[in-house]
């Protein structure tokens, strides 16, 4: 089997900028997850990706977003991401990395399209490899 994993950009978008840091740094020891970003707002993500578009820096293949935000909240930023040319954004990844055990954030995670996954925070060597395998690996094996 041919592997096709390939993650050459992350982008973590939270408030917290301790749990960024925490994040950025399981990501970047992971090593599949490419080069990573943090944001630490989704208005900040939408320029972050609007420069992505115009390839003044790059695009990231996959997204950890938080949902409990101030100023944009997740699901806000996502209506906004839903409005780039989709052309640009179908490739991306988008999982909702989060500390809500909110039921409802969940099944309303389960009614967006761009949405892969809904996982809890903090990230760990464990949720990578999860996602990893259900995400990248699987999806690449099935269309062999």
């Amino acid at each position: 089997m041919t592997n096709n994993f390939s993650i050459n950009c992350t982008l973590l978008i939270d408030d917290d900028k301790v749990i960024n840091f925490y994040n950025e740094k399981i990501v970047n020891r992971h090593t599949d997850f490419g080069q990573v970003t943090s944001v630490n707002s989704g208005k900040n993500a939408l320029d972050y990706l609007k420069d992505a578009k115009n390839g003044l820096i790059a695009k990231p293949d996959l997204i950890f977003l938080d949902i409990n935000m101030p100023a944009m909240n997740g699901w806000e930023f996502l209506e906004e991401f839903n409005k780039i040319d989709t052309e640009f954004t179908c490739s991306i990844k988008v999982i909702l990395l989060t500390t809500s055990n909110n039921p409802d954030d969940y099944e309303r995670s389960k009614t967006i399209n761009v949405i892969s996954d809904f996982i809890n925070k903090p990230l760990s060597s464990d949720i990578l490899d999860h996602v990893k395998q259900s995400h990248y690996v699987l999806a690449s094996s099935k269309k062999t």
